[in-house]
């Protein structure tokens, strides 16, 4: 069984549920707290154990990869002013894990997004991380899938319950339990269903553990909704050709790429902060 040592973090996206503010700034630099959106992500599979992240971008993200370089002119403005425990925390940043970066140069969907990262990926599974879901958890989530991939050597979607009602919004998978505490095998996954279409309530979210072999899957799908290369549509085909697991991770999952998922994950985030989190907390309390 292979390591799990890379991740791809499709960050090409126009982020228009965020307009106007990501007009100018990537949505994964806006900050949550006192780090950017795209920070959290990265700091999660350092934590998982990841050797290596692939960012697939596009025109006007260099923000993204500017935050993980080694600034020189900033670094000896901090020395000079002796800021040393800032100095030291830039630093880190800088050197938290080996980013590569690839240019996707059209806007095709996130499948698409996906399959321009094969040629740094090779022939070994990864992992997918979106650029704007953030998982809070004791235990990384993607830490949580890759324990589940040592013991059943198969793709992995990570899935939260939603109401019915709003399934429509989400990626659905369809599967029946497994012996392992959370985990089920997936007989099915389609994209936003049409209401009353499909009974089930897991919905996929921004976590993913691929086998390589669905670079070939998506090399051959055709654009699905929306007029986009959809990953749900490949993982379909690639489950119908070999086993694939959907997992209930153990956390909160924030989706930060919508204002009021943005909002609640800048509060509970702060809440949890080691230095804000008590006056904070006291601010809220004296608000409502």
């Amino acid at each position: 069984m292979q390591t799990i040592k890379k991740a791809v973090i499709p960050v090409a996206g126009l982020g228009t549920r965020f307009l106007p503010a990501s007009k100018a700034i990537p949505k994964e630099m806006m900050t949550i707290v006192d780090r950017p959106t795209i920070q959290y992500i990265v700091e999660e599979v350092v934590a998982s154990g990841i050797e290596e992240v692939v960012l697939i971008t596009s025109e006007g993200k260099s923000a993204i990869e500017n935050h993980f370089d080694y600034d020189f002119q900033l670094d000896t403005v901090l020395k000079e002013k002796n800021k040393f425990q800032l100095r030291e925390e830039l630093t880190n940043i800088s050197n938290l894990i080996d980013i590569v970066s690839v240019r996707q140069k059209e806007p095709l969907g996130l499948g698409h997004a996906i399959w321009m990262a094969r040629n740094v990926v090779g022939d070994e599974p990864f992992l997918v991380l979106l650029g704007d879901d953030l998982v809070m958890s004791d235990v990384p989530c993607c830490k949580q899938m890759i324990d589940l991939y040592n013991q059943v050597g198969e793709s992995i979607v990570a899935v939260q319950r939603v109401p019915l009602d709003q399934t429509y919004q989400y990626g659905i998978v369809e599967g029946e339990a497994i012996d392992i505490e959370r985990a089920h095998k997936v007989s099915r996954m389609v994209e936003k269903p049409a209401p009353g279409t499909s009974t089930s309530d897991m919905a996929i979210i921004g976590r993913y553990l691929l086998m390589p072999e669905i670079f070939d899957v998506l090399g051959r799908t055709t654009p699905g909704h929306g007029g986009e290369i959809q990953l749900t549509d490949a993982l379909q085909a690639l489950a119908n050709k070999r086993e694939m697991y959907a997992y209930e991770f153990d956390g909160v999952r924030y989706d930060a790429g919508d204002k009021l998922g943005y909002l609640k994950a800048v509060v509970d985030f702060a809440l949890q902060h080691r230095t804000l989190g008590k006056p904070f907390r006291d601010h809220l309390r004296s608000v409502c």
